[in-house]
């Protein structure tokens, strides 16, 4: 799953449960990223795997301007890192449509852009940015089968479009298609799937095109479509976990190689049972919103969940009496996104050594906007 080593130097100093970073993965996982993205302008990558300020001006640096977000406070995270192109890929209602406003207002070299896909919720984006005296760049968010958010690519979708252009304070973007269902393990269907998916998407765009509407901008993808959309031209690429990546994809995207760049720092607290072992590692510390295994741990591969609960997770296996209370163990989150929520700050790890705690800045709604 990962060549580099997952242990660190003196972890004595270092309280659990912890969320390591380990910079040279991220620095080789950003290198990888950019190679197969082909140049950095192709790229748009999702902030909301890490929502660290460090990564995304890391990026910048890297001549990766623009970024993908799914919250104000990872935008407003963005545009202070250094991000000049801040696509909020969400959908705005309520006090957000204001927060937008006051954002752009903040930062008026940054562009920022939303997404929409009810003519209500758009019109009163225009309304409120008209009377700020402002406009509001909006993409129209496509479904391509997810069924979560999006207007279905169809004629529906090109009259909305066209409307878009007529709402006083909006400006049409482009459009956004996100097919987080396609995470196929062979890569041929995975291909196969998202080619289907998007014909829909070059039809509308060229029908769009045609009737003289410009279309000056298709975001596309996840993580797992990466490879195939960063073939296809004029569209940029969103890709967001690969950047620290996780066992999850490890274990199902077996074309995918990246880097193992966030670790968790655990300890036994207790071995209630020959064969137990329970470790610091409750719902709190590692993202639960799915099925066990949540965590995996390379020196207990043979480990199964007995259960999990805010504070503990017990583990049984045959190694238990390898491992005496107050050992540390390694683990390597399922679905590190709303892991690195969970937890305030990283434990930077360079060369082996802990050094620097940065704050996990935008893992809340709200910073300051």
């Amino acid at each position: 799953m990962n060549r580099a080593p997952l242990e660190v130097d003196r972890p004595e100093t270092v309280a659990s449960p912890a969320l390591l970073l380990h910079w040279d993965a991220v620095e080789e996982n950003l290198r990888r990223m950019i190679a197969m993205a082909g140049e950095v302008s192709r790229l748009r990558p999702h902030v909301k795997t890490h929502k660290l300020t460090q990564i995304v001006a890391r990026q910048v640096e890297l001549g990766i301007t623009k970024v993908k977000c799914a919250t104000i406070a990872e935008a407003e995270m963005s545009a202070r890192a250094g991000a000049m192109d801040v696509l909020l890929a969400a959908h705005l209602t309520g006090p957000a449509i204001f927060r937008l406003l006051a954002l752009q207002g903040a930062f008026p070299a940054v562009k920022f852009s939303a997404l929409a896909d009810d003519e209500q919720a758009l019109r009163a984006l225009g309304a409120a940015a008209v009377a700020a005296g402002q406009t509001a760049v909006v993409l129209l968010d496509l479904d391509v089968g997810q069924g979560r958010t999006g207007l279905l690519p169809d004629a529906r979708a090109s009259a909305f479009y066209r409307m878009m252009g007529e709402v006083p304070g909006i400006v049409r973007g482009g459009l956004h298609v996100y097919d987080g269902h396609l995470h196929q393990e062979d890569p041929a269907e995975r291909t196969a799937a998202c080619e289907a998916a998007f014909a829909p998407v070059t039809a509308l765009r060229a029908a769009l095109e045609q009737a003289g509407l410009a279309v000056p901008l298709v975001v596309a993808g996840g993580t797992p479509t990466f490879p195939v959309h960063a073939q296809r031209p004029g569209v940029e690429c969103s890709p967001g976990t690969c950047v620290l990546w996780d066992a999850g994809y490890a274990a199902h995207l077996p074309d995918l190689i990246f880097e193992t760049a966030a670790v968790l720092l655990i300890r036994v607290i207790s071995r209630p049972g020959a064969n137990r072992l329970c470790l610091d590692l409750g719902h709190k510390a590692v993202a639960s919103e799915m099925p066990q295994p949540r965590v995996i741990f390379p020196a207990l591969p043979d480990a199964a969940v007995v259960m999990h609960n805010e504070e503990h997770l017990v583990l049984e296996t045959g190694r238990a009496a390898e491992f005496p209370v107050g050992s540390v163990l390694y683990g390597i989150p399922w679905h590190v996104c709303p892991t690195v929520a969970l937890h305030g700050f990283v434990h930077v790890v360079r060369g082996g050594a802990v050094g620097e705690k940065w704050t996990v800045t935008a893992r809340t709604l709200a910073i300051q906007f």
